[in-house]
């Protein structure tokens, strides 16, 4: 096999472009695959996204339904049992999560919050925006403490 014998498998070509309105001769001449007439036909024609031709769009005829909380919270959560693969007196915080791969750092906009899922059998300091209730006992009982930011 030489350089000059490759060709691309069947089907694996590149296709030449379509070039319209260069004379009918091409098969793509006069009206340039547009059709005769009507609004598709014309520059900048054509219609908006979800234009049902004047017909009432799907997206006013459903009915609106609940609303977004602005000021609502976006914590990343983290449970009690997966802070036992620290060692004993770690401090824990965000940062040490994050590069322990524990939270991911873009999903963490609000900051960390400690669920109680689990057991803990170390002594750590944890350093969180908020933790439930059954996090803070689970870690002042293991001996360690807790620390809201």
């Amino acid at each position: 096999m030489k350089l000059h014998n490759l060709k691309p498998a069947k089907g694996g070509e590149v296709k030449e472009r379509k070039r319209v309105g260069r004379g009918h001769g091409s098969g793509w001449g006069t009206q340039s695959g547009r059709g005769h007439d009507g609004q598709n036909a014309r520059s900048g024609g054509g219609v908006r996204p979800g234009f049902e031709g004047g017909q009432m769009p799907l997206f006013r005829r459903l009915p609106k339904r609940g609303f977004t909380n602005p000021f609502s919270k976006q914590y990343e959560y983290v449970n009690v049992k997966d802070l036992d693969r620290f060692e004993d007196g770690t401090e824990i915080t965000p940062e040490l999560l994050v590069e322990s791969g524990l939270i991911k750092p873009n999903k963490m906009k609000d900051g960390v919050k400690i669920m109680g899922d689990g057991e803990i059998s170390k002594k750590l300091t944890v350093k969180a925006h908020k933790f439930t209730k059954s996090a803070e006992e689970k870690i002042n009982a293991a001996g360690g403490k807790v620390e809201v930011i």
